[in-house]
């Protein structure tokens, strides 16, 4: 399977402690340079992200159509632009993204895609998860990833867990 991920899917999971799930589901993931270097430049999640580099499973790549990605700049940051190029590029068989514009531009190119929600169903349905909460809390209150409440407690339902209400600050 030839995964390609944006930043936000494997940054949250990183600094969680979950970078592993990737490996486990999908073998191999793909990061363009530019998410590579949005991973390893950010200061505050530094220790997580620093042994990146140094997975076997993580392949680096750069985009080979340049042009491509100056056009998506219009409408998405560089990550999701060349996450976005790089899927095409290799027909991936799923984009990782979370950005709602980002996965409404891959969307418009027929990239079949998931994003972090998507991510901790298949680690549930895949046993690789006793229970997705902990860790969906933890993505919240540690990645500040943004889930609605709707959302939220939609997600736990479908994984089988109770839904308790969402405290937002």
């Amino acid at each position: 399977m030839i995964v390609v991920s944006d930043t936000s899917p494997i940054l949250g999971l990183a600094v969680t402690g979950h970078l592993h799930l990737l490996e486990k589901l999908y073998g191999q993931v793909i990061l363009p340079e530019a998410v590579f270097q949005e991973l390893t430049s950010v200061a505050l999640v530094e220790r997580h992200t620093r042994a990146i580099a140094t997975l076997p499973w993580v392949q680096v790549r750069p985009v080979a159509d340049r042009r491509f990605v100056e056009t998506l700049l219009a409408e998405l940051d560089r990550g999701e632009a060349e996450a976005i190029a790089v899927a095409r590029e290799v027909h991936a068989d799923l984009l990782l993204i979370d950005e709602r514009r980002g996965r409404r531009v891959a969307s418009r190119f027929g990239l079949k895609l998931t994003g972090l929600i998507g991510v901790l169903a298949e680690a549930k349905k895949a046993r690789l998860l006793l229970k997705a909460k902990p860790l969906l809390d933890d993505l919240i209150a540690k990645a500040g990833f943004g889930v609605g409440s709707e959302l939220y407690s939609r997600f736990l339902l479908e994984v089988g867990e109770q839904a308790e209400a969402l405290h937002r600050r």
